[in-house]
């Protein structure tokens, strides 16, 4: 692993528990808000949790795009997950909607008596309608941003070939070298942006009672999947 690769776990491994304080401030928060003190400590608590993921992709960006894709401070099962070196943006509207459904199902008698509970599962219908605005959208752009990560892939590929001529003793990033890999940087860069996005867009569109409570789903899966992750690869016997 090289110094930055080994800098940047380092700094992994500490935004992790930065997330983890952010998510007990969450947690603890007033909901549902009844005051408009309440109010604004919910929408500084959402500020604090958007731009701490807004930190981590800054911070990653100053990796070159081959490290950032092998990805060494992440377990074998984040790896597999990954798109475009990061979490796929439309993940966000599935897990906003499976939590919408759940808490639903929980409180429907409390709805069909007319009670509204301000929570995930009393999305309104312009809540929804936007929703999926949103999600067509970025699965539009997800798929332009994947397209131009195959294109560069066959033209690496092609390159690679000439380059170490079919042989398995080639040093891939020597024989890519900075320059090439250059259109590569700028598709992390916009799958990253898309990420911000749409992490953005989602929170915007809910009220400051539900935006907490998807971020603290959100944080939430993110710890699961690496917990889950980090048990797989001590039973495989990886590092």
């Amino acid at each position: 692993m090289t110094t930055r690769a080994s800098s940047f776990e380092q700094f992994d491994s500490t935004w992790q528990d930065h997330l983890r304080q952010l998510v007990a401030q969450l947690s603890s928060a007033p909901r549902p808000p009844t005051t408009p003190d309440h109010n604004h400590v919910l929408r500084s608590l959402i500020h604090k949790v958007t731009q701490h993921f807004a930190d981590y992709h800054r911070a990653k960006s100053t990796l070159d795009a081959l490290t950032i894709f092998s990805a060494p401070w992440s377990t074998s099962l984040e790896r597999s997950l990954h798109w475009v070196a990061g979490w796929r943006p439309t993940t966000l509207f599935h897990l906003l909607i499976t939590e919408s459904s759940s808490l639903l199902e929980s409180r429907i008698f409390d709805i069909l008596r007319g009670l509204k509970t301000g929570d995930l599962g009393d999305l309104s219908p312009r809540q929804f309608g936007r929703l999926s605005e949103l999600q067509c959208e970025t699965v539009r752009e997800e798929n332009e941003i994947s397209e131009e990560l195959g294109e560069w892939q066959e033209g690496m590929g092609d390159l690679l070939e000439l380059a170490c001529g079919g042989g398995g003793g080639c040093d891939a990033a020597e024989a890519l070298g900075g320059g090439r890999t250059e259109r590569l940087s700028r598709v992390l860069e916009k799958a990253d942006e898309l990420r911000m996005k749409t992490l953005r867009s989602v929170v915007e569109l809910l009220t400051p009672q539900q935006a907490v409570e998807f971020l603290i789903a959100a944080a939430e899966m993110q710890f699961g999947i690496r917990e889950w992750g980090m048990n797989q690869d001590a039973r495989r016997g990886h590092v």
